[in-house]
């Protein structure tokens, strides 16, 4: 019997066991009514009935079982001054174009370790259909491969599956690639998502989430997997607001196992304690800031705009409330509620007073809540050394908080999506991670959209370290070389 036969005949089974306990309380509350019994007789099967009710009632745990993640080979490898004089051979790009690229590449704190796709190291660069197809299956496959042998889940285990890369969508579909490269069963559940920007990969989660929660029983293990397709991302035109993705996107590949609480599922590391997630598309102010589009010679490009930073404000000014409503402690609540009465309070005093020249808003400065006290490790956005600053600034975290963010991007560059997950194996290969440690996973992408999930470590290895050394992945042999603290100031910080 195959894998699919079986977990659906589980899913029957389990199905059949309810109703007939169901029949069996109504024949025996019957009896009882019949037969005249003793009253106190009725609470057995009006009891069973209850725990019955309150077992198809509750959810099961959706669980992280583990993650692999790609570090491409050693040929891929790009450097700064490498790179710089790629960009004057090539001949697609203007003086200027060359001159305002090599400033912010130098600026941006990259190390000479971060990777291109083949394709992108020839003179000139590929980019066609099928340099992408080639690139998604260098990303997919060896990661994957790692992610089967790592956890000894068989691809024929997996029910559900999730693939999120936002710039590139050929027919047949990416998840379809992957499904036919391993013989997927005919049943599985299949999602391929564009265009959802760095924030994609809490949507994987979700979208794994509600598959598995919907289809208890038949699906027991989903996989999310997190890539960008860099090629097809590559600009050849002179607009600078299109040519920043030419300068800090980079290679990189994860993929997650999702599964069901169960006897017979595979042990978990974390589980998933919250999900959030904040959809601001219907403002055109944010809707406009991030953007696919061609320029003023028919280039396709993606724009970036000025006005990017106000819009990451907002839309985190939004997100917050719901995600801290889900996650922090009572007594961090009660906390952030007293403080925000007396800036209230202090500012109903001050606007009394006549202070001329000086902004009341300034002198009060807002309360902020601590995220801290409910996850100790957090993941964010690593879209660049200015931007992972201001986020954790305005979040009120200090570099040692950041210091995933920061080091990812130093080390890999902005990977989009993936690059939560490779944040995550930051934490671990630095054996932080211990038994009852809450990790944040914050994904900020365009639409505008931000997106969180919040992992619980439920196991321990090595005396409470978070993973052994030889797990240490493509982090194995310079974790601690990164973050690299002194970076060069410019006028791009």
């Amino acid at each position: 019997m195959d894998m699919a036969h079986k977990d659906h005949l589980l899913a029957a089974v389990h199905r059949l066991l309810g109703v007939a306990t169901l029949v069996l309380c109504l024949i025996a509350e019957l009896s009882v009514l019949v037969l005249h019994l003793h009253a106190a007789l009725y609470l057995l099967p009006v009891c069973a009935m209850l725990l019955l009710l309150r077992r198809s009632a509750l959810r099961a745990d959706i669980n992280l079982v583990d993650f692999a993640f790609l570090r491409p080979p050693r040929r891929l490898r790009v450097t700064t001054p490498g790179l710089l004089e790629h960009f004057r051979l090539i001949g697609c790009f203007d003086d200027a174009s060359v001159e305002f690229m090599s400033r912010v590449v130098e600026a941006s704190g990259m190390c000479d370790e971060t990777y291109f796709p083949a394709p992108l190291h020839r003179i000139p660069p590929s980019a066609t259909h099928a340099d992408a197809v080639q690139e998604a299956g260098a990303l997919f496959f060896p990661t994957l491969d790692d992610l089967f042998a790592k956890t000894g889940v068989l691809p024929s285990d997996v029910g559900a599956l999730v693939v999120n890369c936002s710039g590139f969508c050929p027919a047949p579909s990416l998840a379809s690639v992957i499904v036919n490269r391993y013989g997927m069963r005919g049943d599985v559940k299949a999602f391929s998502l564009s265009g959802m920007g760095c924030a994609a990969g809490v949507v994987g989660v979700d979208v794994a989430r509600g598959v598995l929660r919907a289809h208890e029983g038949a699906v027991r293990y989903a996989v999310v997997v997190s890539a960008e397709i860099v090629t097809v991302g590559w600009y050849a035109g002179k607009d600078p607001s299109k040519l920043l993705l030419n300068c800090v996107f980079r290679t990189g590949c994860a993929a997650a196992l999702l599964s069901n609480t169960g006897v017979d599922a595979a042990p978990a590391k974390y589980r998933l304690v919250a999900l959030t997630r904040t959809n601001l598309a219907a403002d055109d102010r944010g809707y406009a800031s991030a953007l696919r589009e061609e320029d003023d010679e028919g280039i396709t490009g993606f724009s970036i705009g000025r006005g990017l930073g106000g819009v990451a404000r907002d839309l985190l000014r939004a997100h917050l409330p719901s995600l801290g409503a889900q996650i922090l402690p009572w007594h961090e609540k009660l906390r952030y509620a007293a403080a925000l009465v007396r800036f209230h309070f202090s500012r109903r005093q001050s606007s009394s007073k006549k202070h001329p020249g000086k902004d009341v808003r300034d002198a009060v400065p807002k309360p902020m809540p601590n995220f801290l006290a409910a996850a100790k490790h957090l993941c964010l956005p690593a879209s660049g050394m200015p931007m992972i600053r201001k986020l954790a600034e305005g979040l009120g975290l200090g570099e040692r908080e950041a210091e995933a963010a920061l080091g990812t991007f130093q080390r890999f560059g902005n990977q989009s999506a993936s690059s939560l997950w490779y944040q995550l194996a930051y934490h671990e290969a630095k054996e932080r991670v211990r038994k009852g440690d809450r990790v944040w996973q914050l994904g900020m992408g365009s639409g505008p959209k931000a997106n969180s999930a919040v992992w619980e470590r439920v196991v321990a290895d090595g005396g409470g370290a978070a993973a052994p050394a030889a797990d240490e992945g493509p982090w194995g042999d310079c974790v601690y070389r990164f973050p690299v603290r002194e970076q060069p100031r410019t006028e791009f910080d």
